[in-house]
């Protein structure tokens, strides 16, 4: 399967709702590796690693998130797959 790496911004209601840690938990579910994490004006930014349906489906969660989350914008920037992660991490 082609192994793809996605740079992922999230706008909306995204922090303070366990955003991190549920993203944290599906990526682990569906192995894919990177990290989350949230930036100063309440958007949260994240890269994806790993095989593309895992990626996509990743991003298609990202547009729901946990009970609480109020998504209204994902920019997507593919960039070259470096197979650099071990795991999936929140950045605090």
């Amino acid at each position: 399967m082609k192994k793809v790496r996605a740079h992922v911004i999230i706008s909306g209601r995204v922090q303070g709702v366990f955003y991190r840690v549920n993203a944290k938990r599906m990526a682990d579910k569906i192995g894919v590796k990177g990290w989350i994490r949230n930036l100063p004006d309440g958007r949260v930014e994240a890269v994806f690693e790993g095989d593309e349906e895992a990626v996509k489906r990743m991003l298609s969660w990202c547009w729901v998130g946990p009970a609480g989350a109020r998504v209204t914008n994902i920019d997507v920037e593919w960039e070259e797959y470096l197979g650099e992660y071990d795991n999936f991490k929140v950045l605090y």
